[in-house]
């Protein structure tokens, strides 16, 4: 420990027991001790002073062998409350958490074409709130996952056109104002991304895409552990990529170009698998059908594994990224198999040997993603743990907040 006044070493010491009460969950006096290198009188001082302070409780016990059982201490999660939101353009999937981490609740509710969306949002925000007997001026922050990029200079959302009622207005600002609190708005393959650095296969990696091959193309950009937003919040915005259809089934595509997003639509990639002899009522389903029928699927899989790589191959071409990660419904049912055609084709077209696999976290990796985020950004506010201390991502800016 660095020298300094007994009022700097106790504040510095009271962080560290709180992040490894955040990382690790409830902790034995013991246990903390070991983990922030204190004695014992110190570790139990400290102990003493975070929970006359509220900002530690004790939480149960923990048995100890034929020993007496331990106390366990935890962080008082009713500090502070966030919200992850999911939002896309058929629903919004919301958590609510306290600052430990615990989701409190979860609610879903659809959310209209055009007309009446920032109601819709606010109601399900509400609801999910009252679940969690709160109301939403309580929360501390939320985070907003959707498809597109926020313009850092007017907040308005672009590159989102099945959001059509999202447009035209600071998107951050005018949830803030609805909420009354604080507010972010982040692109949701980012979020992805940084679900991925915290718990997927990037936790180790600093520099990485994310693609989501599906309606709406996206993909995410880390550079040195930090997402890149681009000077006006659309990096990683590939849906409009002009490129050649390469596959070797002739679809009725102009061969000369169309973009990413076209040849990866729904509509495009089941017109694709009929030309196959396969048929199926949108992209994934497709993909599952080809696997399902082994060497007969095998061809389309590999026309869908062209088109996605020339995509990926300007990606490549331009960041020379450690590795490329797939991510969405499509990638996740195309599995191994597609991953790896996708891996060989893009070693046709491009220098770097970049790998290419799978991502990790699926369920609700927007959300997770999210709620990270929120985390990451109330423990700043309420203990003063860097952002990095808590995930390595420089979470969305605060609407109002300078970048």
């Amino acid at each position: 420990m660095r020298a300094g006044s007994p009022r700097l070493l106790r504040e510095i010491n009271d962080r560290a027991a709180v992040e490894a009460l955040l990382r690790n969950g409830p902790l034995t006096r013991s246990e903390l001790e070991g983990l922030i290198g204190l004695s014992k009188p110190a570790t139990a001082q400290l102990l003493t002073r975070l929970e006359t302070a509220d900002t530690v409780v004790r939480d149960g016990l923990r048995g100890g062998g034929r020993g007496p059982r331990a106390q366990l201490w935890s962080v008082n999660g009713a500090l502070a409350h966030v919200a992850a939101v999911d939002l896309t353009p058929e629903t919004v999937d919301i958590a609510i958490a306290d600052i430990s981490g615990a989701v409190l609740t979860e609610h879903k509710a659809p959310m209209p074409v055009k007309h009446g969306v920032l109601e819709a949002f606010v109601s399900a925000v509400g609801k999910a709130c009252g679940q969690a007997g709160l109301s939403p001026d309580q929360l501390l922050h939320v985070v907003v996952g959707c498809p597109g990029a926020v313009n850092p200079a007017n907040g308005e959302l672009a590159y989102a056109p099945h959001l059509p009622g999202w447009s035209g207005f600071d998107v951050p600002r005018r949830l803030r104002e609805r909420l009354a609190t604080s507010v972010s708005v982040e692109n949701d393959v980012n979020l992805v991304a940084l679900e991925e650095m915290v718990a997927g296969r990037a936790t180790e990696v600093r520099d990485f895409v994310v693609i989501w091959p599906a309606d709406l193309v996206g993909a995410a950009v880390v550079v040195n552990g930090v997402l890149l937003h681009g000077a006006s919040g659309g990096a990683g915005e590939i849906d409009g990529l002009m490129i050649p259809d390469r596959a070797c089934a002739d679809t009725g595509t102009d061969r000369s170009g169309g973009t990413f997003g076209e040849l990866l639509s729904n509509t495009s990639i089941c017109k694709l698998a009929r030309v196959h002899g396969l048929a199926a009522r949108n992209g994934h389903g497709a993909v599952r059908k080809a696997l399902a029928a082994g060497p007969a699927g095998r061809e389309f899989l590999g026309d869908l594994a062209r088109r996605m790589a020339t995509g990926v191959a300007g990606v490549v071409a331009v960041l020379d990224p450690e590795l490329v990660l797939l991510s969405g419904d499509i990638a996740q049912a195309g599995g191994t198999t597609l991953n790896d055609l996708v891996a060989a084709e893009l070693r046709q077209l491009v220098v770097p040997r970049t790998p290419v696999q799978l991502a990790l976290v699926t369920g609700k990796p927007v959300r997770s993603g999210a709620l990270h985020s929120a985390l990451a950004f109330a423990r700043e506010q309420v203990f003063g743990l860097p952002a990095a201390t808590t995930a390595p991502f420089r979470g969305p800016v605060v609407a109002g907040s300078p970048r």
